[in-house]
């Protein structure tokens, strides 16, 4: 559809979860994309590192997409930008610090010459067809996070992405209370609002209140070797350890590329003016332990980062009985196996762990309950539209928002078409919005086949058989049979010497013209295999039979 005279919203990834965040607005007959997040894979896509939103349906309506807008440069917001920017063919626009880093992106895919990036400076303002936008610096886990400010013709809009409230925030200079309430007293249709923390009844703390936990408790470990894990994209926390590294007479060293590359990123972009030129991981080895702060990545369990490698002695960093690791970061769900996996090989060690449970050593970035109250105070929208979050945390929003006096809510999830204005906000009709995976070098369906099968194939594990049949529907050969994954380690070989007779029993038990259907013959075959194996482990493997004719 082409949006006419009125506001629309659609979100296609990141309403009803957290992470992937892609929106859409639309009016005049155009849209405008705010971010282009990706997340990463669980389980449940066996083999696939990242997911995408499916963007189809702006896909089919690219004529009409005026341009892509980033608020931040954290994964879910720009990791898919690599992926899709030259395909969806439009300019990209983004403050400086996010823009170096899409820009390696774009440099690491090899599509730097066939993608317009345009750098606009902080608070700075611009127009994309019938939209005004300008960006809002608002506190974040990350340099130069920003609320986008829509005008249209319709109505205000007032985007948070992702975002808190800060007094200390170390790095940038977030919007004020004053500032902020001058927008609201302008009018604003709608507060489109990051969610992720809403059950929480505390406001997510200050970076200087980190700061002042973090000097604290590595004060407190003179003599020991210290280790710091946080996340890489948390500028204002390297900048607070390297200020905490000085005070307490460490010297730095960094372990992990990432940080290295937002190291580099953030001092082009005028941030980390004053940071150590950090030593060499061997000269950290050579130091009296009381004399180095070693920052690693992998806080979240990621097995290739550096702090898992130190933790399974696969790398320079040694750690011994008496070391400490802190974890400078919080525990994002679904990590909390990997996390575990890395913190109990350190603790086999004898190496002490620190987690923000301990010390005030980390905070959130995303707003608690009284942030999204004071925000709701100053901006004082007509409408609330929660984002960024699971269904019950959106929900949960949508509650507080009313309760506060905001009278119109809507809770919508992926796929949603939102009118805003007039007469909104209400849902008119949904679209097409799914998931694809990377899967290797391919994007596909995350509903496909492939998907479908490798979860059989890991669940249930895989028989294969082989046998040859005459033109007469006979058995012309020996029947073999193979098993991958089946729980049968000491009873293998007799499993195996049942599933061939049963294999061969079935062929010749066939009667009539399926004798010599092959279709008929391969499906026979395979059923009773399968029943063989579920007799023998309970599980139903997926069986597959390689017939020839002899």
């Amino acid at each position: 559809m082409k949006p006419g005279k009125e506001l629309l919203f659609c979100a296609l990834g990141g309403s009803g979860e957290i992470g992937m965040n892609v929106n859409l607005y639309g009016c005049d007959g155009k849209w405008l994309m705010v971010d282009l997040g990706m997340t990463f894979a669980d389980p449940w896509y066996p083999g696939v590192d990242l997911v995408f939103a499916d963007l189809d349906f702006i896909e089919e309506r690219l004529e009409d997409l005026v341009g892509v807008v980033l608020t931040h440069a954290h994964e879910d917001h720009i990791g898919a930008v690599p992926y899709f920017a030259q395909d969806l063919g439009v300019p990209l626009y983004a403050t400086p610090f996010t823009a170096r880093l899409i820009h390696e992106k774009l440099v690491e895919a090899g599509i730097e010459d066939s993608v317009e990036l345009n750098v606009i400076p902080n608070e700075g303002s611009f127009h994309l067809g019938p939209f005004g936008l300008r960006y809002i610096p608002l506190a974040h886990s990350i340099a130069e996070g920003n609320a986008l400010l829509i005008d249209t013709p319709y109505g205000r809009v007032f985007h948070t992405g992702d975002w808190k409230l800060d007094d200390e925030p170390r790095i940038g200079k977030p919007a004020t209370e004053e500032e902020l309430t001058a927008i609201g007293d302008e009018g604003v249709l709608a507060l489109v609002c990051d969610s992720t923390n809403v059950f929480n009844p505390k406001a997510s703390g200050s970076e200087g209140a980190v700061r002042a936990g973090l000097l604290e408790t590595v004060e407190a470990l003179a003599g020991r070797r210290v280790v710091v894990t946080t996340f890489a994209s948390n500028v204002a926390r390297l900048q607070t350890l390297a200020e905490v590294a000085e005070a307490t007479g460490r010297r730095l060293c960094v372990a992990g590329r990432s940080l290295d590359r937002i190291i580099s990123v953030a001092q082009a972009s005028g941030y980390l003016q004053d940071f150590p030129d950090p030593i060499s991981m061997d000269q950290a080895m050579d130091l009296p332990r009381g004399e180095v702060m070693i920052l690693a990545t992998g806080g979240q369990g990621e097995p290739r980062a550096a702090l898992a490698r130190i933790a399974s002695d696969q790398h320079p960093i040694k750690l011994d009985r008496g070391d400490v690791v802190l974890f400078s970061s919080r525990q994002i769900p679904g990590n909390e196996i990997a996390i575990g996996r890395v913190q109990n090989a350190l603790t086999a060690k004898g190496v002490e762990i620190v987690t923000d449970r301990q010390s005030m050593i980390h905070v959130s970035g995303h707003p608690g309950r009284p942030e999204l109250v004071a925000l709701y105070d100053w901006i004082r929208p007509e409408i609330l539209v929660p984002v960024h979050g699971e269904l019950r945390h959106m929900s949960e929003q949508a509650k507080l928002g009313k309760a506060e006096g905001i009278k119109r809510t809507i809770v919508q999830k992926n796929g949603d078409l939102i009118r805003l204005t007039p007469n909104g906000p209400h849902k008119i009709s949904e679209v097409r919005a799914g998931r694809l995976v990377l899967d290797g070098d391919i994007i596909g369906p995350a509903d496909g086949e492939a998907m479908g099968a490798r979860r059989r194939l890991a669940n249930n594990g895989l028989v294969t058989v082989a046998l040859a049949v005459g033109r007469d529907g006979k058995l012309a050969s020996h029947v073999e049979v193979a098993s991958i994954g089946l729980p049968l380690d000491e009873d293998m070989g007799s499993f195996i010497v049942e599933a061939q007779e049963d294999a061969a029993e079935a062929v010749r038990t066939l009667k009539g013209d399926r004798k010599k259907d092959r279709v008929a013959i391969a499906e026979c075959v395979r059923l009773a295999v399968r029943r063989c194996a579920q007799r023998w482990s309970g599980k139903k493997p997926v069986v597959q039979v390689m017939l020839r004719e002899s």
